[in-house]
């Protein structure tokens, strides 16, 4: 009887035991799950205006190039932040957690009402602004209330560079170095401005208005020399990139876009990647006779520069005119980016992104220069850029090979990029032609993202790419070249694109070769991209938003009105008092708002080249201004 209890006991203490144990496993087994659901909830959830999380960012990321991106000092130098333009910020004082509070600080008035794209300028506590016509400069004193000016230089270029400039009398911004400003004037002059007093040291004559060139684009200086190129594309106007030494504004040398090789500084030194671009003499040959001198491919976006490769990258633009039946063949040098030496100009690599451009996607756009993990431990030298043709090129910087292109935008116009011969495919039967006109063209003429630019994280490793979701009916006829006017050829009518909405905001991973998460704007964004480590992003809309979003989740945390639309780029700095200040330019205008600018008829589709169709309800919603808007948290 007894061993019969001890035995019942026992056998309870081993089930009890059992029973724990099970209980105990079951838990954890719930925990397990609530877990795994908390976090696939996470991750699926919609953030405020965002479609989609971001998944833990994979921590073989690229890295900005070191020698081209030195630690942030607290200034703002020149336009894309570095020579690799990141546009990155390392100040971190605002954060998600206390953006909230971030408020205006002061203001500045420039007295213009044209397209407002020039970036602030900050070195050692004072603020530069650069205008759109007439391109003055303000010179900002930071450590004083309300920052008045030291000094406002004003250069007065011809006022008739506004009657040639193509898309707006435009400037986008100017470049500190060496306790110099330089600056393009849309007349065709390059100047270099005392930085501590606002007085001109020398003025270079580049380009002629009366053929049809002016100058917008925000010069690069390095080595000593100012690099600057051209613009007007749609005027006939041969491309070109030149370089001025810094101390005298001399021309150092040129470098065309198009013709012969002795012209495009072609040389011994040159290794095309592809066979497309290997031969002699082919900006020459893939020609019409004579049109490579009218044929554009001018540059007027971004440049980069690598310092230990000594090599300058720049995309160049749209080959003329649009009408691509008058220019038969592939119409080298155009939409397509350039590596040349810094000191000569020769060329080291060239690698044509649109062959025969049919849809003016130039590709001006910005070059990031960055350290690409390709496994193994190792990284290679690349060169990461959402083209304007739609696709998201990374490319081996010292030899031009492209390692991946996929498209980050809606498009239809193109299948792909094929790897093994670089060339881009295109879908056939979306040629325009002499009577027959092609509707629901995706991209449209501005691209996948026109001049404005994206930022890049190495915090996140992502880039930011503001950009655009519009398409295009096209027709052509007959192009006439007379210097000095219109050589286009081409009837378009802009529209948004599949969803209805006409502008994306996409947070890019260039290593997974995906996206992130995406942001779908009423409105076309034509506004720059500033990333921070304080792990925001900022950005603004062509309806006056300036907008602060999660840099990993893509959520708005915070936004403000201001005055005018936004098409300037954003910059963060470090104040005298210690403080992180961002500060944003507010005036609409260029292509995109030239019917609030230029007061053009709403009711005329074929306004601005055609995007007057696409933002018709435009002027109701904002008017024309010039202001920049500073803002820091509370003290």
């Amino acid at each position: 009887m007894a061993m019969a209890v001890l035995v019942k006991r026992a056998v309870v203490g081993v089930r009890g035991v059992l029973m724990r144990r099970i209980l105990v496993g079951v838990i954890a087994v719930v925990i397990l799950i609530a877990a795994v659901a908390a976090v696939i909830w996470t991750r699926k959830r919609t953030a405020t205006d965002a479609d989609e999380v971001a998944p833990p960012v994979n921590a073989a990321k690229a890295i900005p190039a070191p020698s081209a991106s030195p630690p942030d000092d607290g200034n703002w130098a020149m336009p894309g932040k570095d020579y690799a333009a990141t546009r990155f910020s390392g100040l971190h004082q605002i954060t998600p957690a206390n953006i909230g509070a971030l408020k205006v600080e002061f203001t500045v008035s420039t007295g213009t009402t044209e397209g407002f794209e020039a970036p602030p300028l900050v070195v050692d506590n004072t603020m530069y602004v650069v205008t759109p016509w007439p391109n003055n400069i303000f010179a900002l004193d930071l450590t004083k209330p309300g920052a008045p000016a030291k000094w406002v230089y004003k250069p007065n270029p011809a006022a008739a560079a506004k009657g040639v400039a193509c898309c707006g009398p435009v400037n986008r911004g100017a470049s500190y170095w060496n306790g110099r400003l330089f600056l393009n004037l849309l007349d065709g002059n390059t100047v270099a401005v005392d930085a501590a007093t606002g007085k001109e040291v020398w003025r270079t004559k580049l380009g002629d208005i009366q053929k049809g060139e002016t100058i917008t684009m925000a010069p690069l200086v390095a080595e000593g020399k100012v690099l600057v190129g051209n613009s007007g594309g749609e005027m006939g106007v041969r491309g070109w990139l030149a370089a001025l030494d810094a101390g005298t504004g001399k021309l150092a040398w040129k470098a065309y876009s198009t013709g012969p090789d002795k012209d495009v500084l072609i040389g011994s030194g040159f290794r095309a990647p592809y066979a497309q671009d290997q031969g002699r003499d082919l900006g020459v040959k893939s020609w019409p006779p004579d049109y490579w001198k009218i044929g554009g491919g001018t540059v007027w976006g971004w440049l980069s520069y690598d310092p230990q490769l000594k090599t300058i990258y720049y995309g160049t633009s749209n080959p003329g005119p649009w009408n691509a039946e008058q220019r038969p063949g592939d119409n080298k040098w155009t939409a397509g980016v350039f590596a040349r030496d810094i000191g000569t100009g020769q060329a080291r690599w060239f690698y044509q992104s649109t062959p025969h451009d049919v849809y003016d996607h130039d590709d001006i756009n910005e070059i990031l220069l960055v350290d690409y993990p390709i496994g193994g431990g190792r990284r290679i030298p690349a060169l990461i850029r959402p083209s304007r043709n739609g696709f998201f090129y990374v490319q081996d910087r010292r030899t031009g090979r492209v390692l991946s292109a996929r498209p980050y935008s809606f498009l239809n116009v193109y299948k792909g990029v094929d790897l093994k011969t670089g060339r881009i495919i295109p879908t056939l039967g979306m040629e325009p032609a002499h009577g027959r006109a092609v509707r629901n063209i995706c991209p449209a003429a501005p691209g996948a993202k026109d001049w404005n630019p994206s930022a890049f994280s190495p915090v996140t490793g992502l880039v930011y790419i503001p950009h655009l979701n519009l398409c295009m009916d096209m027709g052509v006829k007959n192009a006439n070249y007379i210097a000095g006017t219109p050589f286009v050829g081409a009837d378009v009518k802009m529209y948004a694109g599949p969803g209805g909405n006409r502008g994306v905001f996409t947070a890019w991973d260039p290593v997974a070769q995906r996206k992130v998460f995406e942001i779908k704007e009423d409105l076309p964004l034509w506004s720059p991209a500033l990333a921070t480590a304080g792990g925001l992003v900022f950005y603004g809309t062509m309806d006056g938003w300036f907008k602060a979003i999660d840099a990993r989740t893509g959520k708005l945390l915070w936004q403000f009105k201001t005055g005018s639309g936004i098409i300037g780029q954003p910059i963060s700095y470090r104040g005298p008092d210690g403080r992180q200040y961002i500060a944003v330019p507010s005036g609409v205008g260029g292509w995109a708002g030239a019917i609030v600018s230029a007061k053009l008829d709403a009711r005329d589709p074929t306004g601005a080249l055609g995007f007057n169709n696409a933002v018709k309800d435009l002027p109701k919603r904002v008017s024309a201004g010039g202001m920049v808007y500073v803002f820091a948290l509370p003290k």
